[in-house]
């Protein structure tokens, strides 16, 4: 408890799923919260809850797609709590590779348009706006949220491998960029976390066996194991940590392809 105390946090996409966990988490350590969000009811009912726990936080209504609301909700934050130390760019487009991102030789231009939109220059957006009140208050930490899907090629959904495989690139670029400021930045790489929106969306069920096979430990990914990392990343006990692309997975990336298939 109180890793974060005095610490300010931006988690973006944080009305449900991993976001809303993750500003959980971040205010049960101690931080002020701003949970941001393009679904503004979403955000308020869970910063509703936080603050019924004793959380101290706020819900921001923005538009990844536009600057001036990206802007914006930065100095709002900035407003309601004074800086900025943490920032965990989670949001993204995940309704796309559900329904529209079909493969290469079928892509949407347009859709790959908005993937890189909303996940990769969107966090570009967050990062640029607040990177500089981290650096006015001495220093702070940055997590952006990349997937599997950056780290191989599939059959589906690549834009948004693409999108999420650039930023891992943009993490090592802002990293390198902002580190003699006091400004660390490093990627989580998620395995299949359950979410809501795994659910409703039928993923869980279609790739737990696959998951489970493939998993060293045997498990699926839960949110909770996501916002850990997030408040590891936050906190001053990784201070030496920046430039990283860090796998939550329960190792599903760290082996050869045909492990899963074979007789455990």
């Amino acid at each position: 408890m109180n890793r974060l105390l005095g610490k300010v946090a931006i988690v973006t996409g944080a009305s449900s799923g991993i976001g809303a966990t993750t500003a959980s988490m971040l205010a049960s350590e101690g931080a002020s919260v701003v949970l941001a969000d393009i679904n503004e009811s979403g955000a308020s009912a869970q910063a509703e809850k936080i603050a019924s726990e004793g959380g101290r936080c706020c819900a921001i209504q923005f538009d990844l797609r536009e600057e001036a609301s990206v802007a914006s909700m930065v100095e709002q934050a900035v407003a309601e709590f004074g800086g900025i130390d943490v920032l965990h760019n989670n949001a993204a487009a995940t309704h796309l590779p559900a329904t529209v991102d079909y493969p290469v030789l079928e892509a949407d231009p347009a859709v790959w348009a908005l993937t890189m939109q909303v996940n990769l220059c969107g966090t570009m957006l967050v990062t640029k706006h607040a990177a500089p009140h981290m650096i006015a208050r001495g220093g702070g930490s940055i997590i952006n949220m990349s997937s599997g899907a950056a780290l191989f090629g599939d059959r589906i959904f690549p834009a948004y491998g693409a999108s999420k495989a650039g930023i891992i690139a943009l993490t090592k670029y802002s990293a390198t960029q902002l580190g003699k400021q006091g400004v660390r930045v490093n990627a989580i790489v998620p395995g299949l976390i359950v979410t809501e929106a795994t659910l409703a969306s039928g993923h869980a069920d279609s790739m737990a066996d696959m998951m489970l096979r493939n998993n060293l430990v045997p498990r699926l990914g839960d949110p909770r194991d996501i916002a850990h990392a997030v408040v590891f990343l936050a906190s001053d006990e990784s201070t030496f940590i920046t430039g990283q692309t860090i796998g939550v997975d329960g190792g599903m990336h760290s082996h050869a392809p045909y492990f899963g298939e074979q007789q455990q």
